[in-house]
């Protein structure tokens, strides 16, 4: 009976070490679409790898042009746009948040962090903590406050 619990303990154990390995695998591909010459860029990309997501680059000239064809309002413009799972992220936003929605599934076209705020990831400066807050944009444009830093 004890040996029978314990091997059972030990399995579960295992399987529970071994759902960060899946749920990571289990992420669909980020594209970022980035001008070539942007440093915060670059650092955001390495957070949101950190985090588990596999990352595809696409160069572009203007992020405008791409915003558009995405159909994100240029209120909501930052340095980069990305795509993932049928959603559009603009900005720093933390791989949290993207993980967040990807498990929510909501009716919206995405995810916004206005900007640059520096104290989002890739724009993060030694000792300041600015408040910000990211934006779950709508279908048809309109948005609401999905989360806000810091927390």
């Amino acid at each position: 009976m004890i040996r029978r619990r314990f091997l059972w303990s030990a399995s579960a154990l295992a399987a529970m070490a071994a759902l960060p390995a899946l749920s990571a695998t289990k992420l669909p591909e980020l594209e970022v679409f980035k001008s070539p010459y942007c440093g915060c860029c670059g650092a955001w990309i390495e957070h949101m790898k950190g985090a588990g997501f596999a990352v595809k680059v696409t160069p572009v000239t203007e992020t405008s042009a791409t915003r558009k064809r995405l159909g994100l309002a240029e209120r909501y413009a930052s340095c980069h746009t990305s795509t993932i799972g049928g959603y559009v992220l603009e900005g720093h936003i933390p791989a949290a948040e993207v993980k967040r929605l990807l498990a929510m599934k909501p009716k919206a076209l995405g995810l916004a962090a206005p900007g640059m705020p520096a104290a989002s990831p890739g724009m993060d400066t030694p000792g300041r903590k600015d408040p910000y807050d990211v934006l779950l944009i709508g279908t048809e444009g309109q948005s609401r406050v999905f989360a806000t830093y810091p927390k």
